[in-house]
């Protein structure tokens, strides 16, 4: 049954400063009305410097957003968002989810309903997925990407959550090494900047339309002063000062050893990469007969190519382990999204490799007769 609009807007209100509060936005217009922005959203945030609110707003040419701090900061922006026209209202909190939606008349439809909660921890497919970035952000309306791409970025962005510290402050400059349509550059950005950090991240593709395409994307997310972008290729595009954080995702073949070479000569504390196809390797295996008793590895040409996947990735781990990383090889998203979903995680420590280190890996490839090319970018020979 209809209400009175100012009713139901003191009730969103209610919850939107209930600090059960998960998520809310507004959308739409009123009948002859028209907000001064397209789209709201509202999320409780935990920065630093401590909990924020976290309001995302959308004019239809690029988000705006803005953390602001718990009380009479927040909640003067939301009564200013309450006094703008929007013709739907959808909250949720930990207890309840509010659909107000605004009739012709002037009035109010709402819809409550309780918060379900599982008896147990839901798995598979009954599992709420949780995003670091909501598909939903308002930042795909100008990026694209599909669905799939869209959870290859998100899981990605898990994983550098969990790389980075909790506490990390100042400056953070990153690169995203063969970034192609740049959703992975500016899904990190638009990540990064929410933890209240001040990035500065480049983009490096060999094409110069991309370049182009790119550069004009940030301008129009009014990002350009903090997200650039250089045509080039991995191992020689001028970027300019060196990096903390290293990205590269699904650069092909020998383009991953590229990156991670670039990584380490440029020190880079954090290094990212999710391998694509692995060929380099695979012809050199097919090229020398295989070492006993290992014969039933290669023999049949789908395993062949699957065991030169595998060594290709610990011989990459094991390289960037002497050069002062330390390194995980994980799974970053599931497989039914994408084939290629490991991600070679590195930390620098700058510890200098032990012998044994160092002999572990000689054996592998001297045993199997195997030159990777991030062992001749970075001259594994000499000492690091």
């Amino acid at each position: 049954m209809p209400q009175p609009l100012d009713a139901a807007l003191t009730e969103v209100r209610a919850l939107l400063l209930d600090p059960a509060l998960t998520r809310a936005v507004a959308a739409g217009r009123r009948r002859g009305r028209r907000p001064t922005v397209e789209r709201a959203e509202l999320r409780p945030v935990r920065l630093k410097a401590g909990p924020r609110m976290q309001i995302t707003t959308s004019d239809g040419a690029r988000p705006y957003t803005r953390n602001l701090a718990s009380g009479p900061e927040a909640a003067a922006a939301i009564d200013e968002l309450l006094a703008e026209p929007f013709g739907n209202w959808h909250v949720e909190t930990a207890e309840a989810t509010l659909q107000l939606r605004v009739t012709k008349s002037g009035e109010a439809q709402v819809h409550r309903a309780a918060t379900s909660r599982p008896a147990a921890t839901p798995t598979g497919n009954d599992r709420t997925k949780e995003y670091l970035l909501d598909p939903g952000d308002p930042i795909f309306a100008e990026i694209g990407g599909s669905a799939a791409k869209r959870r290859q970025v998100d899981a990605f962005l898990r994983a550098l959550a969990a790389t980075l510290p909790d506490d990390l402050t100042g400056p953070l400059r990153v690169v995203d090494l063969g970034c192609g349509n740049a959703y992975l550059t500016f899904a990190a950005y638009r990540y990064l900047t929410s933890r209240g950090l001040d990035v500065q991240l480049v983009g490096v593709d060999v094409r110069e339309d991309q370049r182009r395409r790119n550069t004009e994307l940030a301008q129009r997310l009014g990002w350009a002063d903090q997200v650039s972008f250089v045509a080039g290729t991995i191992a020689d595009a001028v970027v300019d000062p060196a990096p903390d954080l290293v990205l590269a995702l699904h650069a092909c073949d020998t383009a991953t050893d590229e990156a991670l070479a670039r990584a380490v000569r440029w020190e880079a504390r954090w290094v990212l990469a999710a391998p694509c196809c692995h060929h380099d390797l695979a012809k050199q295996l097919r090229a020398h007969p295989t070492p006993a008793p290992y014969e039933l590895l290669t023999r049949q040409g789908i395993l062949r190519e699957r065991f030169a996947d595998v060594l290709t990735d610990a011989l990459r781990a094991g390289l960037l382990r002497v050069h002062g990383y330390r390194t995980e090889v994980v799974e970053f998203v599931d497989s039914q999204h994408t084939p290629r979903n490991l991600l070679i995680r590195a930390r620098r420590t700058g510890a200098e490799a032990t012998e044994p280190q160092r002999a572990e890996y000689r054996e592998l490839v001297d045993q199997w007769q195997v030159t990777p090319r991030l062992e001749t970018l970075l001259a594994i020979g000499e000492t690091p």
